[in-house]
């Protein structure tokens, strides 16, 4: 698939994976329209990981970014199905409301005291069944229903950014 311009010149221009995120999250946000995306990295063979990168619209919105590499609760699959959910490979989630998702997809209290965010996409960086990043726009305030456009530039870059991530995560990482 053809990604929109403004993400395929993100490609285009940048070869590094530093680069390549640090000039994604925004466009992606602008593409998307919206508040928050992070991206999330991760070694699966000692389950380290951090926020790597995060860009928000305002400053209004939580910065989630992480300073340090730290080992993933051994709570946190139980705690949060949708980390559940990337770490077993599963497809990609699209939740539209939070506040109204089944409990079986998303902890309600646990996105509340974590991410606070209304709406959001949890995509999915995994390679033979491990689990690299987990790249997530967001919604703050109120619901979104995701498009079908939204969906194939999110596939599409499921695609793209999981090469990035591992060799990322085995150039800089833990």
């Amino acid at each position: 698939m053809q990604l929109p311009a403004a993400l395929e010149t993100v490609f285009a221009d940048n070869s590094e994976p530093d680069a390549i995120f640090q000039a994604l999250l925004p466009a992606l946000c602008n593409e998307l329209q919206t508040d928050r995306c992070f991206l999330y990295l991760r070694n699966p063979h000692n389950q380290k990981g951090k926020v790597a990168y995060c860009w928000r619209r305002s400053a209004e919105i939580p910065d989630v970014t992480d300073s340090e590499w730290s080992k993933e609760p051994e709570s946190l699959a139980a705690e949060d199905p949708l980390f559940s959910a990337a770490l077993q490979a599963k497809p990609s989630v699209y939740v539209e409301d939070v506040e109204t998702a089944n409990p079986e997809v998303v902890n309600l209290a646990f996105e509340r005291k974590h991410f606070g965010h209304r709406a959001l996409i949890h995509a999915h960086l995994c390679e033979d069944d491990l689990l690299w990043g987990i790249l997530q726009p967001c919604i703050f305030g109120k619901p979104r229903a995701w498009s079908e456009s939204d969906r194939a530039i999110i596939t599409e870059l499921e695609q793209r950014l999981t090469p990035l991530a591992i060799t990322y995560v085995k150039t800089v990482g833990m």
